[in-house]
């Protein structure tokens, strides 16, 4: 960053106006001390630009300063969005909000301060008595009739980060209009109009009840109990990563009827400094070290995790050799489509008006399953705000058997409008109970699916350019793309080109027509004859650009899926270089 005279003037001036007694005493003198430092860098870093309330919320380090998670631009935004609230639903009475909260440092106080203000503006507030997992809040919104809700976390990033996701009254994270007019609201507020003191008659603690009413409603994603009952004695290994799963997960699973459950006891200690792993992502191989000891020392069936708010899960099965692997994000999403389409259909409950949704992102063998099994698949954005969205324009017409995307997130029912990892392991674990019961395992099951439907080898490539002249420079690879399209991806023609930018799809033989979707998005795709799928797309969140690459093999026996997997990953490294990447 610049440290320039005029930027450390601009945020010397910002970091001032922290100093007046509308904060607190601790505020005042981390600030001071940034003002005093010799090295102007903290003070740059947590001052040169507020920190942006987006269409998913906040998101930031913690501490002092407009460009981090405090307890003031956590007012300020809740402020913002009860104004919006009481804009959006003029003149009605008794109108409310769910907040819960996760396990990080300061979650429960930036709970309060939210319930706080909810009530300080006249509205009656659900607040949740401790930690609970974000598909909880979701389900809790719909159960109680609220118009809004709040929950404080960061999902899976590193500990230094707090979060806040602002969600609407179906219980899904805002879409538009509903968004940019909070986010307006948002950015006229300033700290002298923040309401910080509490109406305690507009405050209600949840709990007990909400969780039963929340394990009865997981209860609908199980689709053959009969299974379940004869391989209870599953043996199953869960991991909290030292968050909000810790109670509910295994209570949902006894549920179900396993009971068989062990959990990492390292990891099922509430800490917001994760102190078992370096980050608590289920994505990293590396957090699920120690659940795959406990699995190796209990002869485990399965290792399962959820991240630290309970939205997102990792699976870790046997392959052939009795070796542990980690089912990656889209062959998570593979298998629970693969197994809802097959045992609904098995079962006679597969009904011609279901369909299932995934993100455009995700692996292409999920569409091929649905289409051989006729079963409506639709395509959204990334995002589960729009596998939401979909669920949400059906209701009372058809039914929703399931949703997914490619990174770790699935959605098994419809009593939920966000990712749902609690309801998502029960499944799972039903999976492995099914496969047990025909001498098999996850990994044999996978094994099988692309035999029957294809074998696929995704990959992302994040490209990470930090800065404005990083932020120029993701533009302008974007710009280059759509002037320049490759006509080829590692040999393979391209035959489909898709801009969601202008919403339009040009083939091979220069047709052009128009893509259905509700709004217009940042995202390229080209598709080859072959399969061969590659998606481009700048991060909302992040000063990256992300490549999602996907080509396509055939599978003979499960015997060969090491070498279409170097295949695979050989044609990948290709189109890597052909796109300069």
């Amino acid at each position: 960053m610049e440290n320039n005279a005029a930027l450390i003037a601009q945020c010397e001036a910002t970091a001032k106006q922290w100093l007046t007694p509308a904060f607190d005493e601790e505020t005042r003198k981390e600030v001071q001390q940034m003002l005093d430092a010799e090295d102007k860098t903290a003070l740059i870093d947590a001052f040169y630009q507020n920190l942006e309330f987006g269409t998913g919320g906040l998101r930031g380090i913690m501490g002092a300063g407009t460009n981090r998670m405090n307890k003031y631009i956590v007012g300020m935004a809740t402020q913002g969005f009860a104004n919006y609230i009481l804009k959006a639903f003029p003149g009605q009475e008794g109108l409310s909000v769910v907040v819960g909260h996760d396990c990080r440092n300061n979650s429960r106080l930036f709970a309060e301060t939210v319930a706080a203000i909810f009530s300080a503006n006249g509205l009656k507030v659900y607040l949740f008595e401790s930690l609970r997992p974000t598909p909880e809040i979701s389900f809790a919104i719909r159960q109680l009739g609220a118009k809004a809700g709040v929950n404080v976390t960061a999902s899976h990033n590193p500990k230094e980060y707090n979060g806040y996701k602002a969600y609407w009254e179906d219980g899904a994270q805002v879409l538009a209009p509903h968004d940019k007019g909070i986010i307006d609201e948002v950015n006229k507020v300033t700290i002298a109009d923040v309401k910080f003191e509490a109406n305690w008659d507009n405050i209600e603690i949840i709990g007990g009840e909400m969780d039963f009413d929340y394990m009865t409603a997981v209860h609908e994603a199980l689709i053959d109990q009969d299974v379940i009952n004869r391989q209870k004695d599953l043996n199953i290994v869960y991991s909290a990563m030292h968050g909000t799963g810790r109670v509910i997960v295994p209570l949902c699973l006894r549920s179900w009827g396993f009971q068989n459950i062990h959990v990492v006891p390292e990891q099922m200690v509430v800490d917001g400094n994760f102190p078992t792993v370096v980050s608590p992502n289920p994505e990293n191989a590396e957090a699920m070290t120690l659940g795959m000891k406990l699995g190796t020392k209990l002869n485990a069936d399965l290792v399962v995790a959820t991240d630290p708010d309970a939205d997102r899960l990792a699976i870790v099965c046997r392959d052939s050799k009795g070796e542990w692997v980690i089912i990656n994000g889209n062959q998570t999403a593979m298998m629970f489509s693969y197994y809802i389409i097959e045992n609904k259909k098995k079962l006679g409950q597969l009904k011609p008006t279901d369909f299932l949704v995934k993100t455009i992102v995700t692996t292409e063998v999920i569409a091929e399953i649905a289409k051989r099994n006729k079963v409506e698949l639709r395509d959204c954005y990334t995002g589960f705000k729009w596998i939401a969205r979909e669920i949400a324009i059906s209701e009372g017409k058809q039914k929703y058997i399931g949703g997914g995307e490619e990174s770790f997130g699935f959605l098994p029912y419809d009593k939920v409008r966000d990712k749902d990892a609690p309801a998502s392991i029960c499944l799972i674990c039903e999976i492995a109970a099914w496969a047990k019961d025909q001498g098999k395992t996850l990994y044999d099951l996978l094994m099988q699916i692309y035999m029957d439907y294809g074998f696929s080898k995704e990959f992302t490539v994040n490209v990470v350019r930090p800065g404005k002249s990083g932020a120029d420079e993701i533009k302008q690879m974007m710009t280059d793309f759509r002037n320049n399209p490759p006509k080829d991806l590692a040999g393979s023609a391209i035959t489909v080109w898709k801009d969601f930018q202008t919403l339009e799809e040009t083939h091979a033989d220069g047709t052009v027509t128009k893509i259905d979707m509700p709004t217009t998005s940042n995202v390229l795709q080209w598709f080859c004859e072959d399969g061969t799928k590659v998606s481009v797309r700048p991060s909302g969140t992040e000063p990256k650009i992300k490549f999602y690459i996907e080509v396509k093999g055939k599978m003979e026996s499960a015997d060969s899926y090491d070498r279409c997997n170097q295949e695979g990953m050989a044609k990948i490294e290709a189109i890597k270089a052909g796109l300069g990447l």
